[in-house]
């Protein structure tokens, strides 16, 4: 979805799924190997959300002042819960890095309109499992609701959410995109887990520090501050990469020069990430973040739910700003990146590797692309889901790796290090 270069955040070497990030910046859609936002590039169609306004969300309606909304923390991501029928609950990433909304196929079948899709709509390619390029199909939802919200004649492209939704451990139904909240003021509660919900015409005061937004198209764009220059990042929640810079014009320092790093999949195929430590401070609005981690990008930078995750963010898009409030006015302080030398890309039997940090444990130890791991300290890959993992990577001196070779298992005990101090 957007970022073509978001990753394994948040410490946990899995790869994630790229999706279709549409938004302009980026051009490998999402990171985990299929997903993690980014948005676009070589995808024929997307004409730019910067060049053209995305589709508008149709009608929408809330049935509180306040509508607050069921929301899972899974690493630095927040998670939506919706039931409106008897096939539910659903859950949704909200994306805030997208310029679009993404469904699955089945919840295209259940809730298409009949309503034949914009003649405009935007035509997007992705690689597909097998490797093939293939073509999203648009469609009109007749309704989506979240708690009290109810959001009408919504459009969206369909995507399969499948390697989404093993990244994280649950099943996805959706990627929601940020104009679908065009008519809201939309707060990602990071500390408290929410999600909420108001009208646009509401007279209570929005906690925080206001930031102008950059971009007349609604893409959240705002300007950040290194040290003493000045950037342009787009507000990304559907990355939980900490924040991926382009340093070009910007000439950073380093207090921990720049690596390879996990593989990260986006749309246009596997890359590696080049992460490191700042010596300088992130500045934003009054908010200061010394030495932050980076993740080198040649695309458009973004802060991903790494940062986000420490902040309460308002989007007031009607008015072209955005809030960033925190209860307490301390320091963010980026703790030491762990890694376990691997990225992953999962499903419930096996996670098969996807890359070895180069120089690591796990290289030495002759870890390769392609092998398959079925156990995890002795359990079953299956019952690691996404949190307990970053818990072990956290903090463990070593991990346990069964691996599939052929009719036998072979156990390889990994040191995890700090791949970036």
């Amino acid at each position: 979805m957007k970022t073509g270069d978001r990753t394994q955040e948040s410490g946990v070497d899995i790869a994630r799924p790229a999706f279709p990030r549409l938004s302009p910046v980026t051009c490998l859609l999402f990171c985990v190997a299929c997903l993690l936002l980014a948005g676009c590039a070589s995808l024929d169609s997307l004409s730019s959300p910067f060049r053209r306004t995305p589709p508008r969300p149709g009608r929408t309606s809330l049935g509180e002042k306040l509508v607050i909304v069921p929301t899972k923390a899974i690493g630095n991501f927040l998670i939506v819960e919706a039931k409106w029928d008897r096939y539910g609950p659903y859950h949704f990433l909200v994306d805030t890095g997208s310029s679009v909304t993404l469904v699955t196929p089945a919840l295209a079948k259940r809730y298409a309109s009949k309503d034949a899709p914009p003649a405009d709509a935007p035509r997007v390619r992705v690689l597909s499992a097998d490797g093939r390029t293939t073509e999203l199909a648009p469609t009109t939802l007749r309704q989506l609701e979240l708690g009290q919200a109810r959001f009408d004649d919504v459009f969206a492209l369909v995507y399969d959410c499948a390697a989404l939704s093993a990244h994280l451990g649950i099943k996805i139904d959706g990627i929601l995109g940020f104009p679908l909240f065009r008519e809201t003021l939309l707060t990602l509660d990071y500390p408290h887990a929410r999600v909420l919900l108001q009208s646009t015409r509401s007279l209570a005061a929005i906690p925080g520090t206001a930031i102008p937004l950059h971009d007349a198209s609604k893409t959240p764009l705002i300007s950040l501050r290194l040290g003493d220059r000045t950037f342009v990042a787009l507000i990304d929640s559907g990355s939980d990469a900490p924040l991926s810079l382009n340093p070009v014009g910007l000439d950073p320092s380093f207090a921990s020069a720049p690596r390879t790093g996990a593989t990260v999949g986006t749309l246009t195929g596997e890359r590696p990430q080049h992460i490191g430590r700042l010596a300088e401070t992130l500045t934003i609005g009054d908010h200061r973040l010394p030495r932050p981690i980076v993740d080198l990008t040649d695309e458009l930078s973004a802060l991903g739910g790494e940062i986000l995750k420490n902040f309460s963010v308002t989007f007031d898009q009607e008015h072209d700003r955005v809030y960033f409030h925190r209860d307490t006015r301390d320091v963010i302080v980026s703790p030491p990146r762990r890694s376990a030398g691997v990225s992953f890309s999962k499903t419930p039997a096996y996670w098969r590797i996807a890359g070895v940090v180069p120089g690591s444990p796990a290289d030495t130890a002759e870890i390769k692309p392609g092998d398959l791991v079925t156990h995890l300290n002795g359990e079953p890959v299956a019952k690691w889901e996404l949190h307990r993992y970053e818990q072990l990577v956290a903090s463990s001196a070593t991990i346990a790796f069964r691996f599939l070779e052929g009719v036998h298992d072979k156990v390889k005990d990994v040191p995890v290090f700090d791949l970036v101090p």
